[in-house]
């Protein structure tokens, strides 16, 4: 079996690492398709892997005793599935589910456990990235609480933007609705308003970025801060984002 080389990976976090660091992973590296609707981490279940995105979106989601669900992170190529491991905690109330397909690196938990014993350092880097998402999910319970429904979709509509390669991002209204947590009949007519201003378009199963300087205005305050804190803590040599 061949393992990825630090250059060939995708995924910029683990870029990131010093190449020490990487190489303590390496080994158990082992690269995983992504097919939409999988379950990467079932809620209050032992999280037996980890995965680091190559492609694709991964949907975090807080789903409570009644079964209402919300997405409260996303995960793309800038991060893992898995942050509980690295806080030393086996299973979480939350789930983690495809919503674009793609590709990941998984490797084992207890492997990634290990590795973390060996290198504070690595250990620091990634916990770096747990505050990131955990500032990510802040701001999203912020916008939720505090703006309107258009500025939320153009911030979900910019993060998943800025986790493809292209302008395509495939969803549906129902999806769409259950992660911003809003009813199908106002999220149509937020879609709706924002196709006819041209700022995007849609296909069956798709919506497509068109005007991504209108969705930034649109979005205005309510996105921008796990970016920039991602940008002020994760060394990425490689250039990227749209």
């Amino acid at each position: 079996m061949s393992h990825p080389t630090q250059h060939s990976c995708f995924n910029r976090l683990l870029r990131s690492l010093d190449p020490d660091d990487f190489g303590l992973l390496r080994p158990q590296l082992e690269l995983m398709t992504l097919s939409l609707g999988d379950v990467l981490i079932k809620a209050d279940t032992p999280i037996t892997r980890v995965a680091f995105v190559e492609r694709g979106i991964v949907s975090l989601v807080s789903i409570a005793a009644d079964g209402q669900q919300v997405e409260v992170g996303l995960v793309g190529c800038e991060g893992m599935v898995g942050v509980p491991i690295l806080l030393n905690a086996e299973r979480t109330p939350d789930e983690a589910r495809v919503q674009a397909i793609g590709m990941a690196q998984v490797m084992p938990a207890s492997a990634l456990s290990e590795a973390l014993r060996h290198s504070p350092r690595l250990h620091n880097q990634l916990l770096r990235y747990a505050h990131i998402l955990g500032v990510q999910a802040t701001a999203t319970a912020l916008a939720n609480g505090r703006y309107t429904l258009e500025p939320r979709l153009a911030r979900w509509l910019l993060m998943c933007h800025d986790r493809t390669e292209g302008d395509e991002l495939p969803t549906t209204h129902r999806f769409l609705s259950l992660m911003l947590g809003v009813n199908r009949p106002g999220l149509t007519g937020a879609i709706s308003v924002l196709e006819r201003s041209g700022v995007i378009g849609r296909q069956r199963g798709t919506l497509i970025v068109r005007d991504r300087a209108a969705l930034l205005a649109l979005a205005g305050p309510s996105y921008g801060a796990p970016e920039v804190e991602y940008e002020r803590l994760i060394t990425d040599p490689t250039p990227g984002g749209h």
